[in-house]
């Protein structure tokens, strides 16, 4: 079990997913660093970090890039553009990622929430997800999805991201991660 004071939450202070995991690192006591943009509409206020322009620059990434590794298109707006790049922030951070969404039949995470899955594989961070449709978490390996049992937050400094539309197993699945994963 790893010491909850010495931890620390990178994510995006996003509704669902990212709201949920940072208010359990705040009654843990775990610190939490949310990256944002000016425009950027967040959730949580505590530990928020404003990325500037330049900073945002430097994870710039090819949207027509992302949408072939992605399968499927995504908006050329520049506050989507933005958004990839924050959550490039939040995976370079971390030395393990959580993410809360579904896997789909091409290996990806469906939605917006999926960049943060294929940049983690990308950069071989332990990625961690959990499927809500399929009720249960799995982890990357190498090349495919491997179903894993009881998992546990692994390393002091984890990022973590997901979909908006936090369900209920969803949070007990967070919830449960926390009890396995951190001591007071």
């Amino acid at each position: 079990m790893l010491n909850a004071t010495q931890c620390v939450l990178y994510s995006g202070g996003a509704a669902g997913t990212e709201q949920f995991f940072g208010a359990l690192a705040e009654g843990w006591g775990i610190e939490e660093v949310n990256y944002s943009f000016e425009g950027h509409q967040i959730e949580r206020s505590r530990g928020v970090r404003v990325l500037t322009s330049e900073e945002l620059a430097l994870k710039d990434v090819s949207l027509t890039y992302v949408s072939k590794l992605m399968n499927r298109e995504y908006t050329r707006a520049p506050l989507f553009r933005k958004i990839l790049q924050s959550i490039c922030w939040q995976v370079s951070s971390g030395n393990q990622v959580i993410v809360v969404g579904a896997i789909q039949p091409d290996d990806t995470v469906k939605g917006g929430t999926g960049w943060g899955a294929e940049f983690a594989k990308i950069c071989n961070k332990p990625l961690l997800v959990f499927d809500q449709v399929r009720n249960g978490w799995f982890t990357w390996e190498k090349s495919c999805w491997q179903a894993v049992e009881n998992p546990v937050v692994e390393q002091a400094h984890f990022a973590a991201t997901g979909t908006r539309f936090l369900e209920d197993n969803g949070r007990d699945a967070i919830s449960d991660l926390f009890k396995r994963s951190f001591n007071r």
